[in-house]
């Protein structure tokens, strides 16, 4: 089958390689119908050491289920299903508390031996407890707005749910790639009644504010703090998210973030080091939150208004690409020529 391998920052490539299979009675092997290109995918894409053996790409996807394990219960050839971007068995102690990037017998798709999704097929691990099963054809126009939930979808949300965003908080969300779109989406369909999206690209900022942002700051750094402050009579707002994953991100969040307040991360660290102590965060009681999101367990709370139309988060993607196309869509992002690439094998 094809798949897309990264063997180097800058070096994606789409070849031949073992179809995907049963290993495990826990397995299912998924035919892609959408996958797409993650703003995380542009950190290896940036920097990572070249080697012989690549590495697969994608962990966002959508498709039709070929194959069960002998162990499976409540799947068949033929269903269309989700897959959150890691898998679980939606079974363990941390599971049963929302925590499925824990999940004690989980893992990451495109880690650990299991492909990436950015390929015809996936095998995927603890099948039952990963797959949302969805009452859609293999041809509805929902795909793209069904992939999102898949990782980006419950990001923004998971950044807005950690932060306990409520009609009493006002929000900053630092970042406007697809995370940082959709925790606006997230953090208005919390209750926040006003949300500042810092972002420079009116395209994005655009969509940004249809998705709910009440303000846009396109300043960064020491004056993109000030406008915030200005916009917030000094005080700064109640939580920011950050979704991007730098550092002059984070220090930008610090900058902000109102005394007693929260910030929520959620952008891929790219740095291992950052404030926290009395200076910065410890003095004004701010808590500091975030992490992967445990998308599989935020599915079925968001897939209601996705499939009944009454959010429409496929307008994220404004680029399709087929397979063998994929190390174009990669160049697209890189170069901020497209917020979010959809993959069609």
């Amino acid at each position: 089958m094809r798949a897309t391998v990264m063997y180097g920052a800058g070096d994606v490539r789409v070849e031949n390689v073992p179809d995907a299979r049963l290993q495990l009675p826990t397995d299912a092997v998924v035919r892609v119908l959408r996958a797409c290109i993650c703003g995380s995918d542009l950190h290896p894409y940036h920097h990572m050491a070249a080697s012989q053996e690549g590495t697969p790409m994608g962990h966002e996807f959508v498709g039709v289920v070929e194959e069960v394990g002998a162990a499976v219960s409540g799947l068949r050839k033929g269903d269309v299903v989700i897959a959150p971007f890691a898998y679980s068995d939606n079974a363990c102690e941390f599971c049963r508390e929302g925590l499925h990037t824990s999940c004690r017998n989980g893992g990451f798709f495109a880690a650990g031996g299991v492909g990436g999704a950015q390929a015809e097929a996936v095998r995927v691990p603890q099948a039952q407890g990963t797959l949302v099963k969805v009452a859609v054809g293999e041809d509805s126009e929902l795909l793209p707005a069904l992939l999102t939930l898949s990782d980006v979808y419950g990001t923004g949300y998971h950044a807005a749910y950690k932060a306990n965003v409520s009609p009493r908080t006002t929000v900053t969300v630092v970042g406007d790639g697809a995370v940082g779109l959709f925790a606006v989406l997230s953090a208005r369909q919390l209750g926040a009644e006003r949300v500042i999206l810092m972002g420079r690209h009116k395209v994005r900022t655009d969509l940004g504010r249809e998705f709910g942002a009440t303000d846009v700051v396109a300043e960064r750094g020491q004056e993109g703090i000030a406008r915030v402050r200005d916009l917030t009579d000094g005080d700064g707002t109640h939580v920011v998210i950050e979704a991007v994953g730098y550092r002059d991100a984070y220090d930008t969040a610090v900058g902000i973030v109102r005394p007693g307040g929260v910030i929520s991360r959620v952008g891929v660290p790219q740095y291992e080091e950052a404030p926290i102590g009395f200076g910065s965060l410890f003095r004004h009681n701010i808590t500091l939150t975030g992490g992967p999101a445990p998308a599989r367990a935020y599915i079925e709370r968001l897939l209601p208004d996705v499939l009944e139309g009454k959010v429409r988060p496929g307008k994220v993607f404004d680029r399709t690409v087929g397979l063998d196309e994929v190390p174009s869509g990669y160049r697209a992002m890189d170069q901020r020529e497209a917020l979010k690439v959809l993959v069609r094998p």
